[in-house]
C-alpha cells in the first residue's frame, strides 16, 4: 500500500469520525489542536485506524501521533 493509498484512508477515517470534509485533511493537520479532539476522541480514532489497517498502536506509540501525517508514517512503516 502506498504513501497515498494510506492518507486516503486515514483521511476517511477522520472525515467519519470527526465530522469534517475529507478533503479538508491535511499532512500537518494536528489531531488535537486542529481536530479538536479529546483523549477519548484521540482513543477511539487510534481504535478505527488498528481496525482498518489490521495492525495495533500501542498506548505509547499513540500518544506520539501527533499529526495526520505522523499517523500515515506510523501505519506505513507499520503494515505487514
Amino acid at each position: 500500500m502506498t504513501r497515498d493509498e494510506i492518507f486516503a484512508k486515514v483521511a476517511s477515517v477522520i472525515a467519519n469520525h470527526f465530522e469534517i470534509e475529507e478533503d479538508k485533511v491535511t499532512d500537518t493537520m494536528r489531531i488535537k489542536e486542529d481536530l479538536n479532539a479529546d483523549s477519548i476522541s484521540v482513543m477511539e480514532f487510534v481504535l478505527e485506524l488498528e481496525e482498518n489497517f489490521s495492525t495495533e498502536i500501542s498506548d505509547e506509540d499513540a500518544e506520539q501521533i501527533q499529526t495526520v501525517g505522523a499517523a500515515v508514517d506510523y501505519i506505513e512503516k507499520h503494515l505487514v
